[in-house]
């Protein structure tokens, strides 16, 4: 019984790898649909930050969520080389897949 019982729960784990590796490959895949890729990247600062540095300013925080969601979706103004410019929004109206990068980016 303990071995039935082990074996489910590898099983869980294991389904529980796939899903996360689909969202990602999801948040990516909208992620450069949307041009995010062009100023951002992982680990090194392009026109905008690092996702490992936006990752750092905001751990811990508990509104962190709610900042990056207004950021991804409200077409916020931004410096760049000194001047002031309109970010882009994630291509999408689902909140579902905003939250999805969202928390791609926050795990980074």
């Amino acid at each position: 019984m303990k071995t039935l019982i082990l074996a489910i729960a590898v099983l869980f784990s294991g389904a529980a790898l796939i899903v996360d590796a689909a969202d990602d490959a999801a948040a990516e895949a909208l992620m450069k649909k949307s041009g995010c890729f062009k100023c951002h990247s992982f680990d090194k600062k392009k026109d905008g930050p690092a996702y490992k540095d936006v990752a750092a300013k905001y751990k811990g925080k508990p509104d962190a969520e709610a900042k990056l969601y207004t950021h991804l979706t409200t077409h916020p103004k931004v410096k760049v080389d000194g001047k002031e410019e309109t970010h882009e929004s994630l291509k999408t109206t689902d909140d579902a897949q905003v939250k999805n990068v969202i928390q791609f980016i926050l795990s980074r």
